[in-house]
């Protein structure tokens, strides 16, 4: 997740508009643009007492697909041991999935693609320093990716390989002695041998993102910076890319490396209190304002024969984090507004094969960022549910999203009827000025998939969606004003 950085704020009213303007832009027409949207419910989806009641209400708000993290160390036998047990780690019965096969099972049933990171933490065993996050022998993660194959193999869509490598909470050491990137190094071999295991299991040719990349970090360290902060820093994600593929700041080879044989790139593209049109001084950064970073990074990194051309990028974990989280947090209505305007920035990219909402329920409320590097506990609050279980206005705005955008003397609307399975039509309310009620500007017909779009001239100053489902099921958003 991000550090607190000092953001560059909009200057005056006219250069925010056009930020505004050249992010969303008008409302294109629906053509065949398609998005897979991951759900990642976290442990409420891995503890029997919960999830039963999660599965209901994640169908209940349209969801079709999941992100699932395994982790390596809860599942391994003697996960807490110094020294490596006896057992054969490439069977998968050599291992304990425990609620992983309740949980991808279910969803196999529902006919929901999963996505699998398989991410630390990792057992103490195979690790260099007997930590949880150390550098993992590779060796020993081929072996459990080859098992992982054989177990999970028929039934994941996508694998991914670690959970954000390039922060200090996943995976050590970040950075070298002199300042210099290390993780990169040993992500590359982890990439390598998840992908060799995976063969090895039988798939030829298995569909596997490289990155899952956290959004901020720095590129070196400074000796003096290190003499004051120390070395538990995250890596920027794009120095981390170039680092990985062995390419110089120019994305120039810098090595003898071959090509890494990736599916797709996936990254968190996680933003601040300031919002999805945020854009990090940082050019090494990339929040979900700023893909064009990332896209210009694939390209050249395609262009030296690192990775292949044209690779899709996923948004893997993203969320809008809201009060009463301190450093990040906004408005419940404000997250519930800037969540569906991330996803919009995110549908009108072609080069984005998938966006994500992560978590259901909001985590305890924790430390401050970077507290997870000290053994702490970052919690996030980004999900539909505060941590008591009562339900944000995001809970009833996620399953029929809405954006407004200011266009010329009129408006954009673009939205989605996230549960429907076929066209439909749904019914967007508006308030004018000094209206006390909503009013119906519109009943909009949906695409196949749910997608709708239209401008009008209308003077809002909030709408709301209303949806009914084939079933009778009623869905109504929160208030949502124009960006």
């Amino acid at each position: 997740m991000l550090r607190i950085r000092v953001p560059v704020l909009c200057a005056v009213l006219v250069v925010c508009s056009a930020l505004v303007a050249a992010a969303v832009g008008a409302a294109p027409a629906l053509a065949s643009h398609n998005q897979t949207v991951f759900f990642e419910g976290g442990q409420e989806l891995l503890e029997p007492r919960s999830r039963e009641k999660a599965i209901a209400q994640m169908e209940h708000l349209g969801v079709g697909a999941l992100r699932v993290e395994l982790y390596w160390h809860d599942v391994a036998p003697s996960p807490n041991a110094t020294k490596r047990p006896s057992f054969d780690a490439t069977n998968p019965g050599a291992y304990n999935w425990g609620p992983y096969d309740w949980l991808l099972g279910k969803a196999k049933e529902l006919n929901w693609p999963v996505l699998l990171t398989v991410t630390s933490p990792t057992p103490r065993w195979a690790s260099a320093n007997h930590t949880t996050v150390g550098s993992p022998n590779w060796k020993d993660f081929q072996e459990f990716m080859t098992a992982v194959g054989h177990h999970y193999g028929s039934q994941v869509a996508l694998f991914a390989i670690w959970n954000e490598p390039n922060d200090a909470a996943f995976l050590l050491p970040q950075f070298n002695a002199n300042g210099s990137p290390a993780s990169p190094r040993i992500y590359r071999g982890l990439f390598q041998a998840g992908y060799a295991g995976l063969q090895a299991a039988g798939l030829a040719h298995p569909k596997v993102l490289m990155g899952e990349t956290a959004p901020v970090g720095e590129d070196s360290l400074s000796r003096s910076y290190i003499r004051v902060a120390g070395l538990l820093h995250d890596v920027a994600p794009l120095a981390f890319l170039r680092g990985t593929l062995c390419l110089n700041s120019h994305y120039g080879k810098a090595g003898s490396c071959g090509s890494l044989p990736a599916y797709g790139y996936s990254h968190h593209a996680y933003t601040t209190r300031q919002g999805p049109l945020w854009h990090p001084v940082e050019p090494d950064d990339v929040t979900i304002g700023t893909l064009s970073r990332l896209e210009h990074a694939l390209d050249a990194s395609a262009r030296s024969g690192a990775i292949r051309a044209g690779m899709p990028i996923y948004l893997t974990e993203f969320g809008v984090q809201s009060k009463p989280n301190r450093y990040y947090g906004v408005p419940a209505a404000k997250q519930a507004e800037w969540d569906a305007l991330s996803e919009y920035i995110a549908w009108r990219d072609p080069r984005v094969a998938a966006f994500s909402q992560y978590l259901l329920r909001d985590d305890p409320v924790g430390g401050p960022p970077g507290s997870g590097v000290h053994g702490g506990r970052v919690g996030f609050q980004t999900g539909l549910e505060y941590v008591s279980g009562s339900f944000k206005p995001l809970y009833f705005g996620w399953p029929v999203p809405v954006v407004v955008s200011r266009q010329g003397h009129g408006f954009s609307l673009w939205g989605r009827a996230r549960p429907a399975t076929e066209a439909t039509k749904v019914t967007i309310l508006v308030r004018t000025r000094g209206a006390r009620k909503y009013k119906v500007l519109k009943t909009q017909s949906t695409d196949s998939l749910g997608y709708w779009s239209f401008t009008s001239t209308v003077a809002g100053v909030s709408w709301r969606v209303r949806w009914t489902s084939p079933t009778g099921v009623k869905y109504e958003g929160p208030p949502i004003g124009a960006t």
